[in-house]
């Protein structure tokens, strides 16, 4: 029995040791193929693969491959992009012809949607983007996508002699800015810095627009300034972001609100660059703006181009000519049948908002003594009508006094939808004449469905729906009900006497609010944000932005760096989910930072720096800190 015990003994110690054996190898073989693995993800990080003669360059390979090459050719692609599928031949072709070359040029392509750092670097915005690499400076091509055009131009930039044209854009320091932008009719100026990403997109479509304007007959200069160098004239004319565009007319500064990219910029500066007033030769055109314009119509008269008053007429239209459409005549028969003389300005509203209640026109004489201010003060105060129409064109122009009453319904000019249209224009008329403190306009319900829904009103079943939008971001809503205009003066007297609660969308409040970083809610807005005893650093986010929560721990770091100052909160409010109560506090990407000084609630200071980590953010605390005290808790 001993004996048998024994013998299984040992063959359950062979077996052990057997299976020992083989699993040793599996183990040897798996870390094999792990390193083997390992060993193919660590090429495919550096290793530069060829696919039909066309060299694949990315984000991590780019430039290792780059410092080594004298010049390469580039194309900027999104697989998704059908001009990009189409020229994918012919981009072989160049890459086969281009390996005959003495000596071969490589060309390569990026895929901009995976190698996003290239794609930003170069500053790529449309797909296919070309560019030639000389010793690692780009040159942009812009000729046709043929393989005779690109080949062509490729062998010219690789001649050794060939250096890149100087620039169409201006570059402006404190040596020249002032003797460049005092003595120019117009030009365009970009404060830059050489880290903005936003910059870098720009670079190239606003190079392309200064080489088309500078043909122009005169030509239209277009210059930049680096910010980050030229602190005392970025500082004077209040930059605070980048880029940062500005017009100048003979030294004097005007916000830019053109397009930025190059045709865009051209189609402006072109337009900028003309006359800001329109002539006009007949009654004919005059009746035309009157009968089917939808903004007032302003028009100058005046004896001739050397009159004295058409003089400061032009000079007020072009400070304001990116807000009316202005138009001149020197025509006596024109100046006759608008009652008006020579040197007078008048003013008239279109027919459709013409009402009994309020003058069809309104009259300026420009006199000897009459400033350029107060002919630019007498467009603003006659602009808009007693109930005019809002609309998405001319909130941001027109619509911007507060409080604004606003009336919803389905509002239609056209021919076939005027009456019913003017219907109840007519009841709003009724009493906006009692109310000329008040702001009022209607506006159509599917233009701005997004606000009756904030107003809560988007489900109300009324036909016609009222709302007030009131100052600092506040909102009021009528309570549904068939609309009158007895109904309406008692919703604005209610508001005159203030017995009307504002609308704040809002989470709720938390019932636990001892984390470093505090959370606000709509509700809470006013009582953590705006307290006068405390500085506020507050962050709106989205929860699905990416943007936010790589922020996430370094914002969280920042609070606990500072908790112990007990006039300073660290706050994040989801954007998304509640209101922000205060215009001041504008939200129009994710994330969006402000500093709200203790002693300044109404002016927040926006965070517009490079990185976003507790470093720079702590600078950025500690230059406009009101009631930081000496002691720290450092990380």
């Amino acid at each position: 029995m001993k004996r048998k015990n024994v013998i299984l003994l040992i063959v359950l110690l062979g077996i052990a040791q057997f299976v020992a054996v083989i699993q040793g190898e599996e183990d040897d073989v798996a870390e094999e193929e792990v390193d083997d693995e390992e060993g193919e993800e660590n090429d495919d990080d550096s290793e530069v693969k060829d696919e039909n003669g066309v060299l694949i360059l990315t984000d991590n390979n780019f430039d290792t491959f780059i410092e080594d090459t004298d010049i390469v050719l580039v194309e900027f692609y999104a697989p998704w992009c059908g001009h990009c599928k189409q020229f994918a031949p012919v981009y072989e072709k160049i890459a086969q012809t281009l390996k005959e070359n003495d000596p071969p040029i490589p060309v390569a392509k990026v895929d901009a949607t995976k190698s996003s750092e290239l794609g930003s670097r170069f500053g790529v915005s449309g797909y296919p983007t070309i560019k030639i690499l000389k010793k690692g400076e780009p040159v942009d091509y812009d000729g046709s996508r043929t393989e005779e055009a690109i080949v062509s131009r490729v062998k010219e930039v690789a001649q050794p002699d060939w250096k890149p044209p100087p620039e169409a854009t201006l570059v402006l320091t404190k040596d020249n800015f002032d003797d460049v932008v005092n003595n120019a009719e117009i030009i365009l100026v970009e404060f830059y810095a050489p880290w903005c990403g936003h910059c870098k997109r720009l670079a190239p479509e606003y190079e392309k627009a200064a080489k088309e304007l500078n043909k122009r007959s005169p030509p239209i200069p277009l210059a930049k300034v680096d910010a980050t160098v030229e602190n005392e004239i970025a500082s004077r004319f209040e930059v605070s972001g980048y880029p940062t565009l500005k017009m100048f007319r003979k030294g004097k500064p005007f916000e830019y609100n053109g397009p930025r990219e190059k045709d865009g910029i051209v189609d402006y500066m072109g337009e900028q660059a003309g006359p800001p007033s329109k002539q006009v030769q007949n009654q004919k055109q005059v009746q035309g703006f009157i009968k089917d314009g939808d903004d007032i119509v302003i028009i100058g008269v005046f004896s001739s181009e050397q009159d004295s008053a058409f003089e400061v007429y032009q000079e007020a239209c072009n400070i304001l000519r990116d807000d009316y459409k202005f138009i001149h005549t020197f025509s006596s028969a024109v100046s006759k049948s608008l009652n008006v003389s020579p040197g007078q300005v008048i003013m008239i509203q279109p027919e459709k908002f013409q009402s009994k209640y309020e003058p069809k026109s309104h009259f300026l004489t420009i006199q000897d003594s009459t400033t350029v201010s107060e002919v630019q003060e007498f467009f603003k105060s006659h602009t808009l009508p007693l109930v005019g129409h809002r609309k998405q064109s001319n909130d941001a122009k027109r619509y911007t006094k507060r409080p604004l009453f606003l009336v919803y319904y389905g509002v239609d000019f056209s021919f076939d939808y005027r009456v019913a249209t003017q219907f109840w224009r007519n009841k709003v008329l009724e009493v906006a004449k009692d109310f000329p403190e008040y702001t009022f306009a209607i506006a159509d319900e599917e233009d701005y469905a997004d606000e009756l829904k904030s107003l809560g009103l988007s489900e109300s079943g009324e036909e016609v729906n009222v709302g007030i939008l009131g100052e600092g971001g506040q909102k009021f809503a009528m309570e549904p009900d068939e609309f009158d205009s007895d109904v309406l003066r008692e919703f604005v007297m209610a508001f005159k006497k203030g017995k009307l609660k504002p609308i704040i969308k809002s989470q709720p409040i938390p019932k636990s609010n001892k984390g470093p970083v505090k959370v606000v809610v709509g509700k809470n807005f006013e009582e953590v944000v705006m307290d006068i005893k405390k500085d506020v650093l507050i962050e709106f986010y989205a929860p699905w932005c990416g943007h936010c929560k790589k922020l996430e721990p370094e914002y969280l770091a920042l609070a606990k760096k500072y908790k112990h100052e007990k006039n300073l909160v660290i706050a994040k409010m989801d954007a998304t989910e509640n209101d922000v109560p205060h215009e001041s506090y504008k939200v129009n990407g994710f994330p969006t930072i402000y500093f709200a000084p203790s002693n300044s609630k109404q002016n927040p200071i926006k965070f517009e720096g490079g990185e976003r980590n507790m470093e720079v953010f702590s600078t950025f605390l500690e230059k406009h800190a009101t009631t930081l005290s000496q002691k720290r808790d450092e990380l």
